[in-house]
């Protein structure tokens, strides 16, 4: 690990790193948001406008940040998400952010969009591996990568349910990212300030290669993407649909109404994901962490909870997880450390969240995550979020 990721305290420090060390296009990819970015900026106050409770005088000598999610034994109470085109952050980016999250002893949820074959992440790594899945409107290509994935061993599949269309992300227009990659000459000049990326990132020019498998030879890939592969007509009957397909845990994306979770406990989800993903989608929506109260107290411990959005300290997990999630969700965070120094510095990201996560444990007066309660954190007005539902 160099000396600057060894040296970064927190996760902000490691995007400092990565927005030095990257293209604008490729560090504005991962940093950016939908339109005026209030829902990008809003998943972080919904953390930030939270304060503890903390309990005093507990014997918090020996602490325990161990958890189960799904069932399974996670470090922390926390999963790396799924994020797509790792590739232009560092080579072979996919399989860096998976080794270091097995490293971490947490799941890894690699994107559809991702730039590694689901085969290879499976045999590269020795961590529990998840499949977040696009429904795509050409519905036997979703049924294929998910066949494979249940062939290569993937625990868990989550379907993304906030991708009727694709957000206004108007950084990645400015850049000439979107819609067809075609640069203009300012996002030239900046990438060739960038030489070591060039020599390295740019090389692996980005690819969906688990959907090009399905698509076979000779197909056009960009024209699939280009017009609209998402299918905006997924509904609950398609949810119902992939649980009778798919014999693992299956997770449902994008839920930020109680009615919503309700609906996806009494379809046999295994768990329900609370994400406006990320802030890339609608601007202006309500963040996870506000939909958590009303959505726990209305499914009330059936299915798990996971919870994304903002989260950039050890902390913000304490707080989701005293809220009553199971565990976060990590997007940006670990990226941030991808981008500033591949493996090394995704397991940095995760090393610093954990740390944080302990840290918050002993001054809360909490020995484990099972002493997380919801009595630990309030609102900015005294009252306390799970009271308020």
């Amino acid at each position: 690990m160099s000396k600057k990721i060894d040296g970064a305290l927190n996760i902000d420090a490691l995007r400092i790193i990565a927005k030095r060390r990257l293209p604008r296009f490729a560090f504005d990819y991962v940093d950016g948001g939908s339109e005026d970015e209030e829902t990008l900026r809003g998943n972080r106050a919904s953390f930030e406008r939270l304060r503890f409770r903390p309990r005093t005088l507990v014997d918090v000598s020996v602490r325990d940040t161990s958890t189960h999610i799904l069932g399974q034994p996670a470090a922390f109470p926390a999963v790396v998400g799924p994020t797509g085109l790792n590739g232009l952050q560092w080579p072979d980016g996919d399989m860096a952010i998976a080794r270091a999250a097995a490293t971490a002893g947490l799941p890894f949820a690699m994107s559809t969009v991702s730039m590694s074959y689901i085969e290879d992440l499976v045999e590269a790594t020795s961590g529990r591996l998840w499949l977040q899945a696009y429904v795509f409107r050409e519905r036997e290509i979703s049924d294929r990568l998910i066949d494979r994935a249940a062939a290569a061993g993937c625990e868990a599949i989550i379907i993304t349910s906030d991708f009727p269309t694709a957000g206004k992300r108007e950084r990645d227009f400015r850049s000439g990212l979107l819609p067809k990659q075609e640069f203009p000459l300012r996002t030239k000049l900046n990438i060739l300030r960038h030489p070591k990326w060039v020599l390295t990132v740019a090389r692996n020019k980005p690819r969906f290669v688990n959907v090009e498998r399905e698509l076979g030879p000779g197909a056009n890939v960009n024209a699939f993407v280009g017009h609209g592969m998402f299918d905006p007509s997924l509904d609950w009957d398609d949810l119902a649909r992939f649980r009778e397909r798919w014999r693992g845990k299956l997770l449902l994306k994008g839920v930020l109404r109680a009615d919503d979770a309700e609906r996806a406990v009494g379809l046999g989800v295994d768990g329900v994901w609370l994400s406006n993903h990320g802030g890339r989608q609608l601007d202006r929506a309500i963040s996870g962490m506000e939909a958590l109260p009303e959505v726990v107290a209305a499914i009330g411990g059936r299915t798990t909870v996971i919870v994304d959005g903002g989260v950039r300290r050890g902390s913000d997990i304490a707080k989701a997880v005293a809220l009553g999630a199971a565990a976060v969700a990590l997007g940006r965070a670990p990226v941030y450390g991808l981008g500033a120094g591949g493996q090394a510095g995704a397991s940095r990201a995760l090393e610093i969240l954990r740390d944080e996560f302990d840290r918050t444990l002993a001054l809360t007066g909490c020995r484990s995550v099972g002493d997380l309660t919801a009595d630990l954190v309030t609102g900015m007005g005294g009252s306390s979020p799970a009271a308020s539902t």
